[in-house]
């Protein structure tokens, strides 16, 4: 019996000393996710990025991939409504998936309109299609101040901002300031809106929601509102519910001109023997090539070539007002053409009699002509009163943002004063 309990206590002592063997561990391997770009499986296909040279066309590209040009032919065919391949422009990125096989055929042809949108060609099977393709964008509020030093471009240059924007600014108070005349000192902020796409990679500008100027003295603010649902156009507004714009531009230059001439009907003139002779236009000197914009709506009437006045422009605008612009190096629109007020209608030059570069502009009113500077020109359709409330209302934080640098913060109410005590 004893020897049996030793032997037991043996085989229990030498057990607990054994050691226990470790479960497995089993790694799960991660499988990558397929890269997915414009709605394909990237690794599906052989992907070919380039840009459209000058003198290469959709069937030229095409060709090159391997699409037979009756392929070429149908494809166009069926997607003109959505694309017309007749447009695709020099310098325009765009990308092939091809298919993997050796023959490396294109399938997909996408066209890349700017870094957001683009136009997606399918024809790899039998149904062709066209769609729009628009990447998803992350919207940021930005803010921004300076100083004028001299011209708006020059300070708005070294803030580092694109041109794009600094035009933006210029159409939003065409009607309110001369940006000729802004002066050193003067000083503006601005609430914007900037487009990025993955997350890092700027797209452009989004709405300018607010924005003041201080000049002379005098702040100029611009809220941007809807005040018309049926219209469903937002205008810009200052702080009192005037609309900026009105029918007519004050100039036919955005901005970096000067008055060379005013109208002055006992003007003496060097090129003509300093003898009295009427000048009934203003002129505005800038470089050559600078765009001239219609200052209204309108139907061009004349765009031609004739003695002194160059190449110009005429355009009605209704029954009581006609504008001109002479001196053109170059027309952009045609007789017969509706133009909406900031379109470019052509180019600063010095065609005809003129002593250097500018555009004469010429105001007709119930066919006589008249100086446009000291003419009280009509408004644009004013706010209606009901509106009003909402726009006071809505404007408040806005121009609080713009007074403080920084967004009101909301006082608590009883209520809410209450709760905290509680």
């Amino acid at each position: 019996m004893k020897k049996t309990l030793i032997f037991l206590a043996f085989i229990l002592s030498f057990s607990s000393c054994k050691k226990e063997v470790p479960k497995p561990v089993i790694v799960k391997k991660e499988v990558p996710k397929p890269e997915i770009r414009f709605g394909y499986k990237i690794d599906d296909y052989k992907v070919i990025q380039d840009t459209i040279e000058s003198g290469e066309s959709f069937g030229i590209i095409l060709d090159r991939h391997h699409v037979m040009y009756p392929k070429i032919n149908q494809i166009a065919a069926v997607v003109k409504d959505t694309f017309d391949v007749r447009r695709v422009r020099a310098g325009k990125p765009y990308t092939i998936l091809a298919s993997k096989d050796s023959t490396e055929k294109a399938q997909v042809f996408i066209y890349k309109h700017d870094k957001i949108n683009a136009t997606i060609l399918d024809f790899k099977d039998s149904t062709i299609t066209a769609m729009r393709y628009k990447k998803p964008i992350k919207i940021l509020e930005k803010e921004i101040q300076g100083t004028i030093t001299s011209s708006l471009s020059a300070t708005m240059d070294s803030l580092g901002l694109n041109t794009n924007l600094t035009w933006r600014i210029a159409d939003i108070y065409a009607w309110t300031l001369d940006f000729y005349k802004l002066q050193k000192g003067d000083t503006f902020k601005f609430v914007y809106e900037e487009k990025f796409i993955d997350d890092s990679t700027f797209a452009g500008y989004g709405k300018v929601k607010s924005a003041v100027f201080k000049h002379r003295g005098k702040d100029f603010y611009a809220f941007r509102f809807l005040a018309d649902s049926i219209l469903n156009i937002h205008e810009y507004y200052d702080e009192n519910a005037k609309m900026l714009r009105s029918q007519f531009l004050k100039s036919p230059i955005k901005f970096q001109y000067r008055i060379s001439s005013r109208y002055n009907l006992r003007r003496k003139i060097a090129y003509y023997g300093n003898r009295v002779k009427p000048h009934r236009g203003t002129d505005f000197a800038a470089r050559i090539g600078t765009p001239i914009i219609a200052t209204a709506n309108g139907t061009v009437v004349e765009s031609t070539r004739r003695g002194g006045n160059g190449k110009f422009v005429k355009i009605k605008h209704n029954n009581t007002y006609s504008t001109q612009y002479l001196h053109m190096s170059r027309q952009a629109v045609k007789k017969g053409q509706y133009v909406k007020q900031g379109d470019v209608i052509g180019y600063v030059g010095m065609t005809g009699n003129t002593g250097g570069p500018h555009v004469c502009y010429r105001f007709w009113k119930y066919g006589r002509q008249v100086d446009p500077l000291k003419e009280k020109l009509p408004a644009a359709k004013p706010m209606k009163k009901e509106v009003k409330p909402v726009f006071f209302e809505f404007i408040q934080p806005l121009k609080y943002q713009l007074d403080y640098d920084r967004v009101p913060v909301e006082e608590p109410t009883e209520v809410n004063e209450i709760i905290a005590k509680n």
